[in-house]
């Protein structure tokens, strides 16, 4: 589902104590606020509490009253909340190599208006993806890897990011390992798409080593980065059947589509404050 351009969004988590979901729903209602969408999730296991809730203001709404209302009604439950306001756009900076079909479905989704963002730049390792960030009058810059020197690219990459104040950094076929010091600067505000489901084939020709093994399903896993190659907190993952007809470029071809729709989807949950960190799993609401 899409978030409706006129509604906050209220996200918060606490511990799991009696009380919690009054707390949000009680208040918003106190305050006028009529709510459109809500989900909430209690993990048993962690002892954590998870919500999300669209809603609309009141006429005369404030919102610095709001947040201070909220803050002192959830002291008492150890609540973190985030408010998002209507028509929020995050910047965002994409990272790519050669391949284009990741980008360019981003590309073509903001422009359409299905994904709520504004990609302020695209870095890359290579020039070969230029003329597609042109045509979008996006700027590109074009980073080459020196493998003997590594953490001068990074700094580099790392200065457009800050300098377009990008709060979300996709990962689209950036066929890269992020040193870890880049790592936990982009804890998660940075997305990656995996060509397959995790765990999975990994190293060079996923999709022969797939067909060589007589696989029947392909698929593309969205997560969020870590210092664990591919082993980052899954957001959302895209599968189709195959079959013994399917050759590798078959599944090549498959794949793309899949890693496509899925690291579009996983974006999509990100902007739309529907993504929840619990510990090295997700909440998604």
């Amino acid at each position: 589902m899409s978030r409706a351009p006129d509604t906050w969004i209220l996200t918060a988590d606490c511990p799991s104590v009696l009380g919690t979901v009054d707390a949000v729903t009680r208040f918003l209602f106190e305050q006028g606020c009529y709510v459109t969408e809500h989900h909430s999730f209690d993990d048993r296991l962690s002892g954590r509490f998870f919500i999300r809730v669209e809603f609309r203001q009141p006429d005369g709404f404030d919102e610095q009253s709001f947040r201070a209302g909220l803050q002192e009604r959830g002291e008492a439950f150890g609540m973190i909340f985030e408010l998002t306001a209507p028509n929020y756009r995050p910047k965002v900076v994409i990272m790519v190599s050669k391949a284009d079909h990741c980008l360019n479905d981003l590309l073509y989704r903001q422009r359409i208006g299905q994904l709520s963002m504004d990609v302020a730049a695209v870095v890359s390792n290579h020039p070969d993806l230029k003329p597609l960030a042109d045509w979008h009058q996006i700027p590109y810059h074009h980073f080459p890897l020196d493998p003997n020197d590594k953490p001068s690219q990074e700094r580099q990459v790392w200065q457009v990011i800050e300098e377009c104040g990008a709060e979300l950094v996709i990962l689209a076929r950036y066929m890269q390992v992020l040193s870890p010091e880049l790592c936990r600067k982009l804890d998660g505000k940075a997305i990656n798409i995996h060509h397959s489901l995790l765990p999975g084939f990994k190293g060079a020709k996923p999709y022969h080593q797939a067909y060589n093994k007589g696989v029947k399903l392909v698929g593309a896993t969205a997560h969020y980065i870590n210092n664990d190659l591919d082993e980052g907190p899954i957001i959302a993952q895209g599968v189709e059947a195959v079959d013994h007809s399917h050759y590798p470029e078959d599944l090549i071809a498959k794949g793309r589509d899949i890693e496509g729709l899925t690291l579009a989807r996983a974006v999509g949950y990100h902007i739309e404050r529907r993504v929840f960190l619990n510990a090295n799993r997700t909440v998604v609401l």
